[in-house]
């Protein structure tokens, strides 16, 4: 079985898992969970049942796979898995308010719909249906301490989401970033939530210490990797196939990777700078400016070798957790899966 054969069987088990915290506990707030609903990919702009492109499921995959890796039972932690993908669709949900963003998966967004109120609170909302899941932990005969365990990771994981976001905004009115500042802020905005992803598999399937660490490299190390590949993404990705605009993080004049790596380079930075800093909106050509400056340095190039270092990072700390189990093999196929990827 592969992973994507894997997936087919774990998804209507965490999609159920999701859709069952639904429930309303005040008459007239059905259609406070319906906006919940449609961000998740079960409703359509009418807030009547759909089923549209609703992300990856990235996340819970990642740790139910692990869970399997790790010689875990995944039927046990279904509940973790939907607590995960919960805890990423409320950060994209405020992301989306934060950066002024009017489309994410090739829809609206929340707040470009209903307003930026009810969007915040369906953000709310999503936060505590996280810990109603994770409750429910132990009606699977997951340990009570496992379950408080998995319940520090996520809040480790919040705190570092949170600060990661802080410094991504605060980047966007800072004339100099290093690139110590950017590894310091993806490690927060995207490698913590792929940290506890297989972490909360290793850990709820029994790992001894050594192996919760070796799985919690492999996610942060892929998570490194995979927000690089996204950042390569936001700029000459395919809309088709993105659902954002093309160069769509010039546009919003954000320091991705690329753009920092040409930032310190001295024959294209002074250009850069006087693009980036200016008051006005970016315009059409501007763009294209930018684009020509990152290509004159090698910018896609640097980028796409950084993905693959940490990515050889995450595979080399998966490989010291020795088992021949076939959930292992498929976390590597996986992992490989993501290095490259158009979407």
């Amino acid at each position: 079985m592969s992973w994507k054969e894997r997936w087919q069987t774990y998804l209507p088990a965490v999609e159920s898992a999701m859709q069952a915290l639904l429930q309303p506990r005040l008459p007239g707030t059905a259609r406070h969970y319906a906006m919940v609903a449609y961000h998740l990919g079960w409703r359509n702009e009418q807030l009547q049942k759909a089923n549209v492109p609703a992300g990856k499921r990235l996340r819970p995959l990642l740790a139910l796979l692990v869970t399997e890796a790790a010689g875990g039972d995944w039927h046990q932690v279904v509940q973790a898995a939907a607590a995960i993908e919960l805890l990423h669709n409320l950060s994209l949900v405020h992301d989306d308010i934060e950066d002024n963003s009017l489309m994410r998966r090739h829809r609206p967004t929340v707040w470009s719909l209903w307003g930026r109120p009810q969007a915040i609170n369906v953000g709310d909302s999503m936060f505590a249906l996280v810990y109603e899941a994770l409750w429910k932990l132990p009606e699977n005969g997951v340990p009570l301490k496992r379950v408080w365990q998995a319940g520090q990771l996520f809040n480790e994981a919040i705190r570092l989401l949170t600060e990661g976001q802080y410094l991504d905004m605060q980047f966007e009115s800072e004339d100099e970033v290093d690139l110590t500042a950017y590894l310091q802020m993806v490690s927060g905005k995207t490698a913590a939530l792929l940290d506890i992803s297989a972490g909360t598999g290793a850990l709820l399937a029994g790992c001894a210490p050594a192996c919760l660490d070796a799985y919690r490299r492999f996610g942060f190390n892929l998570g490194l990797a995979f927000q690089m590949e996204d950042d390569i993404l936001g700029i000459w990705g395919d809309e088709s196939k993105t659902g954002k605009s093309a160069a769509t993080d010039i546009l919003e004049r954000k320091k991705t990777l690329p753009v920092l790596y040409a930032f310190a380079r001295p024959e294209v930075a002074p250009m850069l700078h006087a693009i980036y800093h200016q008051t006005e909106k970016l315009s059409a050509d501007q763009v294209q400016q930018v684009l020509a400056l990152l290509n004159q340095v090698g910018a896609k190039a640097y980028t796409e070798a950084e993905a693959e270092r940490y990515h050889v990072t995450a595979m080399a700390a998966l490989d010291e957790v020795r088992n021949d189990r076939p959930a292992q093999a498929d976390l590597r196929a996986l992992a490989t899966n993501l290095v490259g990827r158009q979407a």
